[in-house]
């Protein structure tokens, strides 16, 4: 039976359940429950805080676990990311007093506040900066006012957060993170089956399948502008110089596509969603 790491609080947890029930699988139903099995799939999902996944995984507790990057790489484990799942992305920056940092290098031999040190560490060593890194759990964007620290290293999105403590982001990123996919073992058949599920998913949430009809003579051109993954399916109509066509389309150019057919020529333009998938 696969071992399945699960974040059970934080960010990550309500996307994460969502993805593997829309894979098939079977989670918890008692929010406070610290493990389920899902025997139909030959699975059983452990419910750990997700600071912790990359260490069971790493130490072989667990065969894999949905985590964030920041977190895998923070914990120094074993485990290595092996797909990424596109949701929970955050970028980690520098950041300090208003005017007091410019470059990387003024870090050297001040304090550092984050709640990343294993993260932060190793980025500021293969820069060749030696900085005292001073830990935090939360707030990190206070150390600087409250004299913990000289800047701080911390995930940033609009910066609004930091320009309110009187923060400014300087130096390069340290990293882009999401939530991903880790093991330290890949020869068991469970984390390809599992894989190629999550993946079914992310194509069926990225990709709708859009039918319609169409003048043969124009079917060169509208394959031009919907070409599918291989090739759009082609159907012949009982007006013969008329065909049904079905593709799969990037959900997030929709309605951008269904006007250039229409330009075209197309009729009858549907839309459908993708529930599951298989590339």
């Amino acid at each position: 039976m696969l071992r399945i790491a699960v974040p059970n609080k934080g960010s990550l947890s309500e996307t994460a359940a969502e993805m593997l029930s829309e894979a098939g699988y079977a989670g918890r139903r008692d929010p406070r429950a610290l493990n389920a099995a899902d025997p139909r799939n030959d699975v059983e999902f452990f419910y750990l805080r997700p600071r912790d996944i990359a260490t069971y995984v790493g130490s072989g507790a667990l065969d894999v676990g949905i985590t964030g990057r920041d977190l895998l790489l923070d914990s120094g484990s074993s485990a290595v990311e092996i797909a990424s799942l596109d949701f929970g992305e955050s970028t980690f920056r520098f950041a300090g007093a208003k005017g007091h940092f410019s470059s990387l290098e003024e870090l050297a031999g001040v304090r550092v506040a984050t709640s990343y040190p294993g993260l932060v560490g190793d980025f500021l060593a293969r820069a060749g900066v030696s900085a005292e890194l001073v830990r935090l759990d939360g707030a990190v964007e206070s150390a600087v006012r409250l004299g913990v620290a000289d800047a701080v290293a911390d995930v940033v999105s609009t910066g609004s957060t930091l320009r309110a403590q009187g923060l400014e982001i300087f130096g390069p990123v340290i990293l882009e993170s999401a939530a991903v996919l880790i093991s330290a073992t890949s020869d068991l058949p469970g984390i390809t089956t599992l894989q190629r599920r999550l993946q079914g998913v992310l194509v069926a949430r990225q990709y709708v399948l859009m039918d319609y009809d169409l003048p043969l003579a124009l079917l060169e051109a509208a394959s031009a502008i919907t070409p599918g993954l291989e090739s759009p399916t082609v159907s012949p109509l009982r007006d013969t110089d008329w065909v049904a066509v079905r593709v799969m389309v990037p959900r997030a150019d929709t309605n951008l596509v269904m006007d250039k057919l229409y330009e075209l020529g197309a009729r009858a333009i549907l839309v459908s969603p993708i529930h599951a998938a298989r590339i």
